[in-house]
């Protein structure tokens, strides 16, 4: 039996209380239906006894405190999927925007998922290309795994992952035509949205692209939804139609702050910052959807881009970030002035993955301790940097001097690339140890002497 539930309680905000509802459950969706004959979206986000709160996605204004006629669809939000999504675009509730009409869905599936039983997990192997030389040699992408990018305001984050998503691909035989990137943009300015469709229309890149974008003006509810329409989208093409998903979501903190706004009209009681206690336990539940499954073929990798706010990694949204996914890409602020692009802060930076994904079966043999060794002639080059801030470069003993020649050349070389420069493994790797041979080879102690023999010339002469 279909009951339409006439009159609403009250109105706050997005959301909208009635009374006297029976049979119905926690994010159950709803039609409104109002005076003028339109229909409005909305679903159930608070229940008490049979008194329950709906959020309305289009927003509550001219809506009838008397005559607005509400109709339980019995069913939670659920998004259409078939194969044809790939090349679409879409805004942040998972509706067509790109004018080539609706979707003729193969099955329509939850957009808050399920949980993936960690019995049926399979440990992360074997790495995603992305052709930038700093995330490729030092902080590997694994399929698989979730690696966010802390980024902060005004740096070039939103380049950063329009080139990544341009640029990846996969390296074995299996895998190279069943690629494919899930971009959600959460948040953004109407520009910033052009030109990421813009991008990825211009370098042919689209057609294996799933866009979901969410601007600014568009309703706090639909940004919630953004990440979890993505990500039902991701699980589909990687879990049933066997493709390896790289699930890029831009950004972490505005999708937060809109959680924040929502979690205050409802009365919740904040946490830290005003952010709501169950904040740890929401990002959970979106960075969790990364992974592999015993028995699929497919993968879903995810690379979230979030802003700390005044550059403060402590703020609660990259702390509990930090907490749930394994590793981080840090960009560095001072790199960034410096006009270095990308601006990726090296030693803040690490994938906790990375050790299983790379070496002679994936990348080279020499790939793990050339990085080990980059990380520590990098470091040293840093104190040298702090201590010549102190007595001058011109009182540094030769070996202080050199490591500063190092971390400039390392800068202005490898971490520096071209918007458009994609380049291989072995040519980041190679450019790696042409970099560490300006120091001499006794200074490369990370290095077995196996590895050193095969792939060390020394430079030092010429530095």
């Amino acid at each position: 039996m279909i009951l339409d539930y006439i009159g609403v309680k009250e109105i706050n905000g997005s959301l909208i209380v009635i009374d006297g509802v029976k049979d119905a459950f926690f994010e159950e969706t709803v039609d409104i239906r109002l005076d003028d004959g339109s229909f409005r979206q909305g679903r159930i986000v608070q229940m008490d006894g049979t008194r329950v709160v709906i959020q309305v996605f289009e927003g509550t204004r001219e809506i009838s405190l008397n005559n607005t006629r509400t109709r339980l669809r019995g069913r939670p939000m659920e998004m259409p999927l078939s194969p044809e999504i790939l090349g679409r675009v879409f805004n942040g509730a998972g509706d067509p925007i790109d004018g080539l009409g609706d979707i003729f869905p193969e099955k329509r599936v939850n957009i808050n998922g399920s949980p993936i039983n960690p019995v049926s997990r399979v440990y992360p192997k074997n790495y995603i290309h992305t052709g930038v030389s700093s995330i490729d040699t030092l902080m590997t992408l694994i399929r698989g795994q979730k690696l966010p990018i802390f980024s902060g305001s005004g740096m070039k984050h939103n380049e950063l992952a329009v080139q990544i998503a341009r640029q990846a691909s996969i390296t074995d035989k299996d895998g190279k035509n069943n690629f494919a990137i899930v971009f959600a943009a959460m948040g953004v300015k109407n520009d910033v949205a052009e030109y990421f469709r813009r991008s990825f229309d211009e370098s042919g890149v689209l057609q294996n692209v799933v866009m979901f974008l969410n601007l600014a003006n568009d309703p706090i509810i639909e940004r919630t939804l953004t990440p979890r329409c993505a990500l039902s989208a991701a699980e589909y093409l990687a879990f049933e139609k066997d493709m390896h998903v790289l699930v890029i979501m831009t950004d972490m903190t505005a999708y937060a702050e809109a959680l924040r706004e929502f979690s205050s009209s409802k009365g919740e009681i904040p946490g830290r910052k005003g952010y709501p206690g169950y904040l740890y336990s929401d990002l959970a539940s979106l960075y969790e959807r990364a992974g592999m499954v015993h028995g699929k073929v497919g993968t879903v990798t995810q690379l979230p881009i979030l802003t700390m706010p005044n550059d403060d990694v402590t703020h609660p949204v990259p702390d509990l970030t930090g907490y749930i996914t394994e590793g981080q890409i840090s960009l560095d602020r001072s790199l960034d002035a410096s006009g270095i692009y990308p601006p990726v802060g090296i030693l803040p930076s690490l994938s906790r993955l990375m050790k299983d994904g790379i070496g002679a079966e994936f990348t080279r043999d020499d790939h793990k301790a050339l990085a080990d060794q980059l990380f520590a002639s990098y470091a040293k080059c840093q104190d040298a940097r702090s201590l010549a801030s102190v007595i001058g470069a011109e009182e540094l003993s030769t070996k202080d001097k050199r490591y500063l020649e190092f971390g400039r050349l390392f800068e202005a070389k490898f971490i520096t690339q071209g918007y458009d420069e994609n380049r291989s493994i072995d040519q980041s790797l190679d450019l790696g140890w042409e970099l560490l041979g300006t120091l001499p080879r006794v200074e490369l102690d990370r290095v077995p002497e196996n590895i050193l023999d095969k792939y060390y010339v020394d430079h030092t002469d010429k530095s």
